[in-house]
C-alpha cells in the first residue's frame, strides 16, 4: 500500500507542476485525474468495506460508504468531461449528482454514527482497514487539491463538489484512524463517531455550494 500511494502522490505532483496550456490540457488533466480517482476509490471501497466486515467497526463502515460515494462522484464528473455532450447543461446535472451524493453521504454518516453511539459494538484489530486508512490520509488531499485548481480552471461545480469529497474522504481516513486508535489503546468508544458528527455540516455546506453551480470559493 506505501508503494500505491508514493506513486499516486508522484502522478498528482507531475501534474500539478506543470501549467495549464488551453481549455483542452485543462480537460485532459481533468480526465487524467478522474481515472486515477476512480481505480484507487474502487480499491479503498472493496478494502474498507471488506475491511468493516471482518471488525466490525463502524468508523471502517463509514469510511468504506464514502469512498463508495466517491467513487459514484469520480465516474459522473468523468462522464461529464468526457461526454460529446459536454456543455452547460451537462454541467447543471453532473454538479446536481455530486451535490445529491454529498447530501447522501452526509445522511449516511449521521445515521452510522448515531447507530455507534446508541448500541456500540466491540471493533476487532483491522491490519488492512490501518493500511488504507492511512494511505488514503495521503493520497486524498493530494487529489483534492488538484481537483480544487483544475475546478477554477475549468469554472467546473461538479468538478468543485467532487473535490470536496475527495478532501472528506482524506478527513474521514484520519478520524477513523484516530478513532480505531483511542478504541484500542483507550477504550474511547465513542470518539470516532462524535468526530464524524462534527464533520456534517461542512459536507451540506458544500453539497448546497454545488447545487447553487459555484466553481470555486471565490465566485
Amino acid at each position: 500500500m506505501s508503494r500505491v500511494s508514493g506513486c499516486l502522490a508522484l502522478i498528482i505532483r507531475f501534474m500539478s507542476s506543470t501549467g495549464l496550456a488551453d481549455s483542452q490540457d485543462v480537460i485532459r488533466r481533468i480526465i487524467r485525474i478522474q481515472t486515477i480517482t476512480v481505480a484507487w476509490m474502487t480499491v479503498e471501497a472493496v478494502c474498507a468495506l471488506g475491511a468493516a466486515w471482518r471488525a466490525h467497526s463502524p468508523a471502517l463502515l463509514a469510511f468504506g460508504g464514502d469512498s463508495a460515494i466517491e467513487l459514484l462522484s469520480a465516474m459522473v464528473v468523468y462522464w461529464r468531461f468526457s461526454s460529446k455532450w459536454s456543455g452547460e447543461q451537462t454541467e447543471r446535472l453532473a454538479a446536481a449528482v455530486t451535490a445529491g451524493l454529498l447530501f447522501a453521504l452526509a445522511a449516511y454518516v449521521a445515521l452510522v454514527a448515531a447507530l455507534a453511539l446508541l448500541g456500540r459494538r466491540d471493533v476487532r484489530p483491522s491490519v488492512l482497514g490501518i493500511t488504507v486508512l492511512s494511505v488514503a490520509a495521503v493520497v486524498m488531499p493530494l487529489l483534492a487539491r488538484e481537483k480544487r485548481r483544475l475546478s477554477a480552471a475549468s469554472a467546473s461545480a461538479a468538478l468543485r463538489a467532487d473535490a470536496a469529497e475527495s478532501a472528506l474522504c482524506g478527513y474521514l481516513s484520519i478520524i477513523a484512524l484516530a478513532g480505531l486508535v483511542a478504541n484500542a489503546f483507550w477504550g474511547i468508544t465513542w470518539a470516532d463517531p462524535v468526530a464524524a458528527l462534527c464533520l456534517i455540516p461542512m459536507v451540506a455546506w458544500e453539497g448546497w455550494q454545488a447545487l447553487k453551480g459555484r466553481p470555486c470559493d471565490c465566485c
